[in-house]
């Protein structure tokens, strides 16, 4: 699907420029010097759109070292829930941010709880999620306070994985503070990096350092042809809605553990199944009870772990149970799945069970409740009496299909000049903008990006997505799309 892209170095040109092989690229930015666009923003354009999975770094510490207050800083915007004690948890973990012109992804391992399990196997528990998950760790310690036994646990946890490691010694607030900071270099992690994330001393020396142990891109390890593996695909829904049951039904026995009492799965758990001559890798996760700012222990640590799974996976298959109704928490799983840039396929359980007068509402919740995804692939189906299960895999196979197509540069640009001719953009303030042209950076999921000669409204740029699908397909999938506004002439010339 990648057109002039050979197997062999489909890779390389992933991470070079982009989806696009060297002649596209070559006349595409022909195109854009023609337009009058600046080479090198077209050029960060393709690379910020085409980069593939962003790096990950994940910011792990003991409670109430400052690490929420240190995501706000890093990302520049108060998301993560920051209050003076331990166990603040909150409804996100994983925000985009930039630095120095570098994107990349940041975990917040926050939600400490002192569970059953002492306060130690809490914060073990999310040192390993947040390893798993991550390229780089800032390690974040309490200069004032100095290394606990607890940060003498999360350390040996870092060594064993052997992920990169920025030790980051947060509240020095002033030189005073730098002596504390210098003791922690018996930690064995090398540099500590004197940091007040309350008021930004020290960041940005901090992310310096960061991104010079983070790498540009990670390479994908999804599967597909062999040197990934087989096709990972997560179940991912609220408890009791038979995700266990249905990975069994899948498989012709009873791999996982099922039970009436929800939340009997904890970890997610990888099961190889071959269908139809192909074999699959399932991914049976923890139902997803409620906000993650209301979870504690256990139940906290299950959707840290289900969302590692989801961004593992290919496609996310979301279970709903069809007879009850769509709930909020049903949304918000869905949401995540989007947010992650999966494949997407939803799966409606306990068909079986429905009257017509419950079909006939839930049709109609569909439609107000998931309207934004009506591009996933839906199938009926009873993980227990095993009705509809045929239609799993063609559909699962769908979402792959539309998650990897893509769409050579000069037939997008016949289909935006057609589409700008037929329907403009509205006139705002005396100025029409205009769609120029654009390209397909990426797949997995697909990504756009679009070169306008003026600002382009969230409504239009809706309006494209839906145009784009309806001609091109990308069923089952998410779309990302950018755009980049032209300067005016001169605007950069001293």
């Amino acid at each position: 699907m990648n057109d002039d892209i050979q197997p062999g170095d489909s890779a390389e040109h992933e991470y070079e420029h982009g989806a696009l092989g060297d002649a596209e690229y070559a006349e595409f930015m022909e195109l854009a010097a023609e337009e009058g666009f600046d080479i090198e923003d077209v050029e960060g354009a393709i690379e910020a759109a085409g980069h593939g999975p962003l790096p990950v770094l994940a910011v792990v510490g003991r409670p109430n070292v400052g690490k929420s207050t240190l995501v706000n800083r890093i990302i520049g915007r108060r998301e993560a829930v920051v209050e003076d004690r331990p166990g603040v948890t909150r409804d996100r973990v994983t925000y985009e941010a930039e630095w120095a012109g570098r994107r990349f992804k940041v975990v917040d391992t926050g939600g400490w709880e002192q569970d059953v399990l002492g306060i130690d196997a809490s914060v073990a528990a999310q040192a390993e999620y947040a390893i798993e998950a991550a390229d780089a760790v800032v390690f974040v310690v309490d200069a004032k306070v100095g290394a606990t036994d607890t940060d003498e646990a999360v350390v040996r946890l870092l060594r064993k994985a052997g992920k990169p490691v920025v030790l980051c010694a947060n509240k020095v607030d002033g030189p005073s503070g730098e002596a504390d900071a210098a003791y922690l270099w018996s930690l064995g992690l090398g540099e500590p990096h004197p940091v007040s994330a309350l008021h930004g001393r020290g960041t940005g020396d901090m992310l310096d350092a960061v991104l010079e142990v983070l790498p540009d891109a990670p390479r994908a390890t999804f599967g597909g042809g062999g040197i990934g593996g087989p096709r990972r695909i997560a179940l991912i829904g609220r408890p009791n809605v038979g995700k266990s049951s249905l990975l069994n039904k899948v498989a012709g026995e009873e791999r996982v553990v099922v039970n009436e009492l929800a939340g009997t799965t904890r970890d997610p758990v990888d099961e190889l199944i071959e269908l139809g001559g192909t074999t699959w890798k399932f991914v049976d996760t923890a139902g997803i009870r409620k906000r993650v700012h209301l979870q504690q222990g256990a139940d906290y640590y299950a959707s840290l772990r289900t969302a590692a799974a989801v961004e593992k996976a290919e496609v996310a298959v979301v279970l709903i149970d069809a007879s009850e109704n769509i709930s909020v928490q049903d949304q918000r799983i869905v949401t995540m799945a989007v947010e992650a840039g999966r494949a997407m396929v939803i799966a409606y359980n306990k068909w079986d069970t429905l009257d017509e007068e419950r079909r006939y509402y839930l049709e109609r919740e569909i439609e107000t409740e998931l309207g934004q995804v009506a591009w996933a692939p839906r199938v009926n189906v009873s993980a227990h009496t095993g009705r509809h299960m045929e239609k799993l895999v063609p559909a699962i196979e769908t979402a792959l299909a539309g998650w990897e197509t893509r769409v050579p540069t000069g037939r997008l640009n016949a289909f935006l000049g057609e589409l700008v001719s037929a329907h403009p953009h509205p006139v705002r303030g005396g100025k029409q903008p205009r769609i120029l042209f654009g390209t397909q950076a990426g797949t997995k999921p697909p990504r756009f990006v679009l070169f306008a000669s003026g600002f382009i409204e969230a409504g239009y740029r809706r309006f494209i997505e839906r145009r784009l699908r309806e001609e091109f397909g990308f069923e089952g999938t998410p779309i990302h799309i950018s755009v980049r506004v032209r300067e005016k002439r001169g605007a950069k010339k001293k």
